[in-house]
Parts: structure tokens; C-alpha cells; sequence
């Protein structure tokens, strides 16, 4: 590398729950840097969630930290090129990168739901990868069903 690594920035927690995560799944939801919106639908989906879950000894938080460890790969497959051939290689995912890849899942799948607010599509998505259905789940079995076929190839590892 010519240039160092550039460092991390540090968060600020939360308001309502005084927690990174939820900042920093909020700044990934949000668009044209419009924060206070992204936070009033993050905060209005946790409500919903409070409402319609079944589980009861859990906060509506919890609900959503069970949904993203639900969510996140713990193996992925990278593209390497060997002798003119694309291998697709499994490999590890860095702790930092399986939260992010999780997150993006999560907000890209609510997107793509039919409810009325991004608030409900959101919450919907929530409970349903809290019980280890829904699409971003699908996503992550995906992941790992490719990774675990071109198991073969990962001693061409980096």
C-alpha cells in the first residue's frame, strides 16, 4: 500500500438505546444524509416490533441484534484468478465485515418489501430474520451453500 490504512472514526451512540450498532445501521439506511429521518424509521420500526413480537422476556433491540447475527455470513466466496481459469474461493469474513455485509443485507431486503412505510418493511424484515426466515436469511444460507460447493478450490486461499 502506498497510503496507510485510513482509521476508523469514532461512532456516537445512539440516543434512545445509547448504542453504536444502532448508528451505525442507521447511517447505512440513511439517504442524501438525511440522519434524523433514518432514525425516526429505525425508532418507529423497533415500535412496531415491540408490538407484534411473540417473544416476551425480549426487548424489541434484542429482537433486532438476534435478526442481524441471524443475518450475518460467516463464510463468502472472492473471485481468483488462476492459469486463465475464475476460481470462486471460500474464505473467512473479518468480524467488522460480517456485521457491515449483515446490515446491508437487512436494509437492502426491507427495501424490496411490499408494506406502506419503510418503518413496516423494516420491522416486518426484523421479525421475520429474527426467526430465521425472511430474505436476507435466504441470502445468508445462499452464501454459505456457495461457499460450502466450492469448497474444493480453497486451497488456492490468498
Amino acid at each position: 500500500m502506498r497510503k496507510r490504512a485510513a482509521k476508523k472514526r469514532p461512532l456516537l451512540p445512539d440516543p434512545r438505546f445509547n448504542d453504536q450498532l444502532v448508528t451505525r445501521f442507521v447511517n447505512m439506511m440513511m439517504w442524501d444524509g438525511k440522519k434524523s429521518v433514518a432514525f425516526k424509521v429505525f425508532y418507529d420500526a423497533i415500535d412496531i416490533v415491540e408490538s407484534k413480537k411473540t417473544n416476551e422476556e425480549k426487548t424489541a433491540l434484542e429482537t433486532w441484534k438476534d435478526a442481524l447475527s441471524n443475518v450475518m455470513p460467516h463464510v463468502e466466496v472472492r473471485s481468483r484468478r488462476v492459469g486463465g481459469a475464475t476460481f470462486q474461493i471460500p474464505m473467512q469474513i473479518r468480524p467488522d465485515r460480517k456485521v457491515s455485509t449483515a446490515m446491508k443485507w437487512l436494509i437492502s431486503y426491507s427495501r424490496k418489501r411490499n408494506e406502506k412505510s419503510m418503518a413496516q418493511r423494516l420491522a416486518s424484515e426484523i421479525l421475520a430474520a429474527a426467526k430465521e426466515e425472511g430474505a436476507a436469511v435466504k441470502k445468508r444460507v445462499d452464501t454459505h451453500k456457495m461457499a460450502e460447493a466450492n469448497k474444493a478450490f480453497s486451497h488456492f486461499r490468498f
